[in-house]
């Protein structure tokens, strides 16, 4: 049935510039691959409880390395993955391990709040220790290469978007429901079961619950590509977790280098943070852009955007420019932010995309 509603779902399965771009994506989401979380799973790794943190990222840094090789020999087939054996502890098992000690002292993400969540602390995202779930659901609405998408929201955020759209999902005005990793685990096989191309990790915000999320796919058996879809504003650890987990990074990129992002989003340094997290994501996955175009920020925020995209990650880099901005939460507060779109703004941003040299954008 979703197939009548968005046909352009069914032809981006030819589109050469979105293939090319997301070729392992493509191949996981039609079973001819293995994805990321169950290939980790199979590579071994030696630690203990009584292991320092400071020995765990050691060992992370060497296996990080060795899965990627593995991955490569799974894809070419050079190595059976039915015939992998499943270790007493795996790099997957290490993520689980490293993630539940930052609970402890939690910088998931760029603030680096650092209270103990598992001793019932919460800081700036108001997270706590079990996952809070909004909806899940089957997306129709995503990019067309993730539709049907099984999206999973889940509560809190580490921004504070003044024009948030999920407003009461990421402030807490929702109450959500609790979750355990078992039960979570269900819900991603279930999505798949029904015809889901992938589990989109969403929210609010995806980086509170990172822990959360390695322990509910430690339970998931069945084959699906995991999107991390994020406001790109984690830290370096989140980052290198992610390696060997997400197998797309749908990740905003919200503004310029200026000061936008404090005054609008009270993200401090968010260019730094998410232009890095941009690379490692292109180092260690495949990447979907998304660039919401706001009122009366073309120049100061979509211009260097992209220039960067084009420039950095490189001009066939897929890339959402997005006009469906409109004033919701406290956008009010924001006198530019006060309107939609216009068609010239709309026009203009398309040109910029252009002259950028990006040539797998849509819009």
């Amino acid at each position: 049935m979703w197939a009548v509603w968005r046909p352009d779902a069914i032809a981006v399965l030819k589109d050469k510039k979105a293939k090319a771009s997301l070729a392992r994506y493509f191949d996981v989401m039609q079973n001819s691959k293995i994805a990321k979380f169950l290939i980790a799973k199979k590579l071994p790794a030696e630690f203990s409880e009584k292991s320092t943190l400071e020995e765990l990222w050691k060992l992370h840094e060497e296996l990080t390395q060795e899965y990627y090789k593995l991955e490569r020999k799974v894809d070419s087939k050079q190595v059976s993955f039915k015939q992998l054996e499943t270790p007493k502890r795996s790099y997957f098992d290490l993520k689980i391990e490293i993630a539940k000690r930052i609970m402890e002292n939690c910088h998931f993400c760029a603030r680096r709040c650092g209270v103990n969540r598992l001793a019932g602390k919460v800081g700036y995202c108001r997270c706590g220790s079990s996952i809070k779930v909004s909806t899940i659901f089957e997306h129709m609405g995503e990019e067309p290469e993730l539709v049907p998408s099984g999206t999973i929201f889940t509560l809190g955020c580490t921004m504070r978007c003044l024009h948030c759209q999920n407003w009461s999902i990421s402030q807490w005005y929702e109450s959500g429901t609790e979750y355990s990793p078992e039960d979570l685990a269900l819900e991603v096989e279930r999505l798949r079961k029904s015809g889901c191309r992938n589990a989109n990790l969403v929210g609010g915000e995806p980086t509170p619950w990172l822990w959360l999320w390695l322990e509910t796919f430690k339970h998931v058996n069945v084959n699906i590509p995991v999107v991390w879809n994020s406001n790109s504003y984690y830290s370096e650890e989140t980052a290198k977790l992610l390696a060997g987990f997400a197998d797309v990074y749908l990740l905003d990129f919200k503004y310029g280098p200026g000061e936008c992002s404090k005054r609008i989003s009270d993200a401090p340094k968010y260019w730094e943070v998410c232009t890095r997290n941009h690379k490692l994501a292109k180092e260690f996955g495949e990447l979907i852009i998304r660039v919401l175009v706001l009122p009366e920020h073309l120049e100061c925020c979509v211009r260097p955007i992209l220039n960067w995209i084009a420039n950095e990650l490189g001009a066939s880099t897929r890339t959402n420019v997005m006009f469906q901005y409109r004033p919701e939460w406290r956008a009010h507060e924001i006198p530019e932010l006060r309107r939609r779109l216009t068609r010239a703004e709309m026009e203009k941003a398309i040109e910029i995309a252009k002259e950028a040299g990006l040539t797998n954008f849509i819009t």
